[in-house]
């Protein structure tokens, strides 16, 4: 997808967010008069469709909609909450993929290349996971006068992250690497990338 395409799917899919939500508080509004016990299934139906909505934004929004949908109590229909929960699912993801990458690492057999190629990967998680920590805590730490420049700190992050993913799968390229465990490493890194970049497009749609 050329990137002047991405922006504008982004750039609509954020107007139909903020439609949506605006829908939304309508329908909460409604709510209000009806039963406690009625209200928590019609409330959950809601906020995941709102989640549904918001990953139309993202390159891969069935993945964006499965790792999230499972939260949708607590992400309501709060973008802030959607975003850090979608950097919580990255980031734990980030953190599961460096642990199988140094169980691989640990490996007797590996030939010099193999071995040197993991642990530079291996590197590259260490740096998304701090990465991704950081957007985190500056996540929760939004507000003031500085927000917009908070939030512009965030991507930055986030698309550092993404590079140090993307990085990991290329060192593979050229290399003499066993085909069944370059498969391995690169099927892990490819869910993970893909779960970084829907957080960052996410937070591209955050309105400050």
């Amino acid at each position: 997808m050329e990137v002047s395409t991405f922006k504008s799917s982004c750039s609509y899919s954020c107007h139909v967010l903020s439609s949506f939500l605006l829908t939304l508080l309508l329908f909460s509004t409604n709510l209000q008069s009806c039963l406690a016990g009625a209200t928590t299934p019609s409330s959950t139906d809601t906020y995941k469709a709102y989640i549904k909505i918001a990953c139309s934004s993202t390159l891969y929004p069935k993945l964006c909609f499965k790792s999230l949908s499972s939260y949708a109590s607590d992400i309501e229909a709060n973008p802030f909450k959607l975003c850090t929960t979608a950097l919580r699912v990255a980031l734990r993801s980030a953190q599961n993929t460096s642990s199988t990458l140094s169980v691989v690492s640990d490996q007797q057999g590996l030939s010099t290349a193999e071995a040197a190629v993991i642990n530079d990967c291996v590197d590259n998680m260490k740096d998304s996971i701090h990465e991704l920590q950081d957007s985190m805590d500056s996540m929760g730490q939004l507000g003031g006068s500085v927000v917009e420049f908070q939030i512009e700190s965030i991507k930055t992050w986030v698309s550092a992250a993404l590079t140090d993913e993307n990085t990991c799968t290329d060192g593979f390229d050229g290399k003499k690497v066993n085909a069944a465990v370059k498969e391995n490493i690169r099927t892990y890194i490819r869910t993970l990338a893909k779960l970084t970049s829907n957080a960052l497009a996410l937070i591209k749609c955050l309105k400050y």
